[in-house]
């Protein structure tokens, strides 16, 4: 007897990427789920492949991630895949110190984001 199998968490046409700990806060990764959310999963690539911002790298190998699970997992079409869903929040947070002067110190804070894409397939009209 082994345990049943976990209800899939997103629907029958869709795919799921997550990862949770991308460096750096979650306001500036935000930005960057913003530039993909609702398009083509193709468009998207080339977006995040072209964007000056740091976190569209790891935001880039996250939709990949998504689109490879979509494609060898579901079966789904590659090329009638949009980005259903892009999601940021916070992860850990790491606390560090630096000296200041007359014997005291400051908190630094550094920050971790997680980010989660899901990607469906549409039917072109």
């Amino acid at each position: 007897m082994s345990k049943p199998a976990a209800p899939r968490r997103v629907g029958d046409k869709e795919a799921l990427a997550v990862n949770t700990n991308i460096r750096g806060s979650a306001q500036k990764l935000n930005l960057v789920a913003a530039l993909i959310r609702g398009r083509r999963a193709e468009d998207a690539m080339n977006i995040l492949a072209f964007s000056t911002k740091a976190m569209a790298v790891d935001a880039r190998k996250v939709l990949a991630s998504a689109i490879a699970n979509a494609e060898n997992n579901h079966n789904l079409d590659v090329d009638a895949l949009v980005v259903a869903e892009a999601s940021v929040g916070k992860s850990i947070t790491m606390k560090r110190f630096h000296a200041r002067g007359r014997g005291k110190s400051t908190r630094i804070l550094k920050p971790f984001s997680r980010l989660r894409i899901v990607v469906r397939e549409v039917e072109e009209a």
